[in-house]
């Protein structure tokens, strides 16, 4: 149990907590949320002994183990997967007093413990991680030093995973992911037994993996039950009663409306249409949580172009000798709103490059049309902006005729108010870069928007004023983002870029999740053996489907359970009780961990029949 009584907290001269209570039980699943800057990184490094507290009393179990992501890589010539298994350090310092000189029964001892902890299938266990996170077998042995900055990060995430942790602390660990690492984290999240603490900004992540929100607003912490939607729907009924928020969420759903109206009869938008009205649903019951974000802006109207804007006929593209994709045809016509998805390496950078005009085709044709603007966001270009120059003469500079007022209006939108409108580039963070970038970008009125991860280093806030002037915005999109939120409510074509081609994607972003966990199928057997090898699969799938009806009788009694124990947790009066809580939450963390196990040996299973079919 983390226990903080009264507990302050500082930054020189300023509080980022201030008399704080706070209790966080064993297996405990929680999402950090608030503003940048306001304080949790700090939290983070308090709970780590990093930073002391300035007055109260911060208790954690001096046996527990707590593993975070280090922000750091050596850059080691020892190879990637030996990297990792140092994240689990009894294991190391077993296998070192093994290897030394002792005897007798401190190394019976030893060599009992490192059994217990399957200390063997440590190497195993360290690649399931790495390829999880998307590193290919060739990978495993490659030294560390020859990994690039994100795929470090990633060697980082691995090690924190790899350690057998009692709490574990995660900041934003899904900024240097792709969307399929992102969606085996979630998976590996939810069957962790020990305390779980997330920040994070991407609200399908957070709803997927925690059951509690701390959220940090007025240098205080406060938990809600719940996920994050549970957590925006609880602060939505708090400030219900504001009229601002009222108008606020009726312009929103007007948007969400007016796409659901123009598009809910055509068969090729239908499944968009409905993404759209699920969407709208939820909107109507927690815009009123965001009525007090210091982000609001809007897209002006596009300048003309003739349509199509731009096409890509049978183009290839690479990197001197090396192709990434060929054959490669697209039409971006006005109002097209394109989600670009696809494995790691597939592409997709590449693709939205071509287009942009970064990139040269190798082979076809690349084709703008007459007034084609664009408005390009890549991390890269964030290296562009001038240190040593404040916003306000980044906007001068792009817009010389308008007013100073009007252009520190249009920065307030994006959180530069005040003093921060003339204050040097260099000194902001990753966020404040992004968010002037974007900034720029939008003041261009581009009728083709190219947006290349545009959320790392936003916070929700910022992503959700993102979100709302995106779907409004008239002019062309093209999206490539691990966001799901934002790829479902601003979105409504998938392409996939994958094995060096770029096609339409059938289907919805929860259809593209359900394709990446399920496991490809086999081929079916040719016609000459057909009946022998109907009744081999008949033979073959009767245990499969018998452990199938078993697993579904067990997960329903363990939801039952799950459930009730649900139900007390969420009385207030239970946590009276400190025993039976500590050893409800165990309970319910067994119970996710057995139903995760058991669901994914479902999928397996279903896979496997229906490759028996």
């Amino acid at each position: 149990m983390i226990l903080l009584k009264q507990l302050s907290l500082y930054r020189g001269s300023n509080p980022l907590l201030a008399n704080v209570d706070l209790v966080i039980h064993d297996g405990q699943k929680i999402g950090i949320t608030g503003a940048n800057g306001g304080g949790k990184s700090s939290f983070f490094a308090m709970l780590k002994g990093e930073l002391h507290q300035d007055s109260g009393e911060l208790e954690i179990p001096r046996s527990a183990v707590i593993a975070h992501v280090e922000q750091e890589v050596e850059a080691s010539g020892a190879p990637a997967v030996e990297y990792v298994i140092d994240g689990d350090a009894e294991l190391r310092i077993l296998e070192r007093a093994i290897a030394g000189d002792i005897g007798g029964e401190a190394l019976a001892h030893a060599v009992s413990r490192l059994d217990e902890i399957d200390g063997y299938g440590a190497r195993a266990r360290a690649a399931r991680l790495m390829h999880g996170l998307g590193f290919r077998d060739h990978e495993i042995e490659k030294p560390v030093s020859e990994f690039s900055g994100g795929w470090r990060m990633r060697l980082n995430l691995a090690r924190a995973l790899m350690c057998r942790s009692d709490i574990l602390l995660l900041d934003e660990p899904t900024n240097h992911l792709d969307l399929e690492a992102v969606i085996w984290l979630e998976s590996w999240l939810k069957s962790y037994e020990g305390t779980l603490l997330l920040i994070s900004h991407d609200r399908e992540f957070l709803d997927a993996t925690v059951r509690f929100i701390c959220h940090l607003e007025n240098k205080m912490l406060r938990l809600y039950s719940g996920n994050y939607g549970d957590f925006e729907r609880q602060r939505a009924a708090n400030l219900a009663q504001q009229q601002a928020a009222f108008e606020k969420q009726q312009r929103e759903v007007a948007h969400l409306q007016s796409y659901i109206d123009r598009f809910r009869a055509k068969a090729t938008k239908a499944r968009q249409a409905q993404s759209r009205i699920k969407a709208l649903e939820r909107m109507e019951m927690i815009s009123a949580a965001h009525i007090d974000s210091p982000f609001h802006f809007s897209f002006d109207a596009p300048v003309p172009a003739s349509d199509p804007l731009l096409k890509l006929d049978k183009a290839a593209a690479g990197y001197g000798a090396r192709k990434v994709f060929e054959g490669i045809t697209l039409v971006i016509e006005s109002g097209n709103r394109i989600g670009l998805i696809g494995p790691n390496g597939a592409g997709k950078s590449t693709l939205v490059k071509l287009i942009a005009g970064e990139l040269a085709p190798l082979s076809g044709e690349r084709i703008e049309g007459r007034g084609l603007r664009i408005g390009y966001f890549a991390q890269h270009q964030l290296e562009s902006l001038k240190g040593d120059e404040s916003p306000l003469q980044h906007l001068q500079r792009l817009d010389e005729a308008a007013r100073e007022q009007e252009l520190r209006n249009y920065l307030g939108g994006f959180g530069f108010a005040g003093d921060a409108v003339f204050s040097p580039v260099g000194n902001f963070s990753g966020g404040e870069k992004a968010r002037l970038s974007l900034a720029l970008i939008i003041r261009t009125r581009p009728n083709l928007l190219l947006l290349d991860e545009p959320t790392n280093h936003l916070d929700l806030e910022m992503r959700h004023a993102l979100t709302m002037a995106l779907q409004d915005f008239e002019g062309a999109l093209v999206l490539v983002s691990h966001d799901r939120h934002l790829i479902r409510t601003t979105t409504d074509q998938l392409v996939l870029v994958e094995s060096g081609k770029a096609g339409i994607f059938e289907g919805d972003i929860e259809d593209y999740g359900k394709k990446v966990c399920d496991a490809p199928g086999e081929k079916k057997p040719d016609a000459p053996n057909r009946k022998q090898v109907e009744a081999q699969s008949r033979a073959a799938r009767r245990p499969l489907q018998k452990r199938i009806d078993k697993l579904e009788d067990e997960m329903e009694k363990l939801s039952e359970e799950k459930s009730v124990i649900e139900a007390r947790i969420a009385d207030p009066e239970f946590y009276s009780d400190r025993d039976a809580v500590k050893s409800a939450l165990l309970r319910q963390a067994r119970i996710e961990s057995s139903l995760a196990e058991m669901e994914n040996e479902w999928l397996e299973l279903h896979s496997e029949l229906e490759s028996l079919q």
